[in-house]
């Protein structure tokens, strides 16, 4: 079996298969040892876990899954990759490859064909560029997961992780959190991949919540955090005022809503909590309807 942890023996692969990385995928290979056994014992594999993997690369955090697994399914959409991944995981029967593009691949079917009893986790160094729309599409299509264990650009984690009063709290924190518990683990440096990438990386670990955190109308929720991020620097009196559904009222009529969720009017929007943005949406929803 290759040690596909040694950056030596991963150029060795590539220049046998002929394999040149492609930007636009976003190919920047693990080739670390100790990062690699970090990034997998994060997420606990167990022999009775299904695990999907989005972006094998040449097989490096594939290998030690399939040893730990009962089944692994690595979702590639470079063609030019499977051969590189029959050889360099020609010793596993427990792994399937799909290659298809993840944010196509009908992943509840996968699901239900190879772990319709039990949550699958989620295990993957992320392309950057699609970092987000494949966390959402588990995330808005339902798909049964225990955990994902995530390797993603180092300001992302920071920003998938930040609690309220952190500069780097945002929309994408409040909207993940609703759902998930968010943990970031460690950073990845940009010296053990191949090649190397101009940014440092980050793992972040993210539970389903036990019970999501939802308002009332939930559109309505995405339209009031999303507003109140464009001006994060402003009030919330002020930056309120330029969310569509509040456009139509006065500043007076913000103020009330404001206080009837318990929220000063001086207040911004990187200190207010989940549950403080579930009740100034809550809030809002019922002075419209008065």
């Amino acid at each position: 079996m290759y040690k596909l942890t040694s950056p030596s023996v991963a150029l060795d692969i590539m220049h046998k298969h002929g394999f040149r990385t492609i930007k636009a995928f976003g190919q920047n290979f693990l080739a670390d040892e100790h990062y690699v056994n970090s990034i997998v014992d994060a997420a606990d594999i167990s022999n009775d876990d299904v695990v999907i993997e989005v972006g094998p690369g040449i097989g490096t955090l594939t290998q030690l899954m399939c040893m730990r697994a009962k089944h692994v399914i690595a979702i590639e959409i470079d063609k030019k990759l499977i051969p590189v991944l029959n050889d360099t995981l020609a010793d596993f029967d427990n792994l399937t490859i799909v290659n298809e593009d993840v944010l196509k691949t009908d992943i509840k079917a996968i699901v239900n064909e190879y772990s319709p009893e039990r949550a699958v986790k989620i295990v993957s160094n992320l392309p950057y560029y699609i970092t987000t729309p494949v966390i959402m599409r588990f995330i808005e299509e339902d798909v049964p997961f225990s955990l994902m264990v995530l390797m993603v650009q180092s300001e992302v984690a920071d920003r998938l992780s930040a609690s309220s009063g952190n500069k780097d709290y945002g929309v994408l924190s409040v909207m993940l959190q609703c759902v998930c518990d968010i943990e970031f683990m460690f950073k990845v440096p940009a010296s053990v991949f191949i090649p190397r990438p101009q940014v440092s990386s980050g793992v972040i670990r993210l539970r389903p919540k036990e019970k999501r955190l939802t308002a009332k109308n939930s559109e309505l929720f995405r339209s009031i955090v999303k507003g109140a991020f464009m001006q994060r620097r402003k009030t919330l009196l002020n930056s309120l005022s330029s969310v569509s559904e509040l456009k139509t009222l006065t500043k007076a009529e913000i103020t009330e809503i404001l206080s009837q969720a318990g929220i000063p009017a001086t207040e911004r929007c990187e200190n207010l909590s989940i549950e403080q943005f579930i009740a100034l949406t809550d809030s809002t929803e019922a002075y419209l309807s008065k």
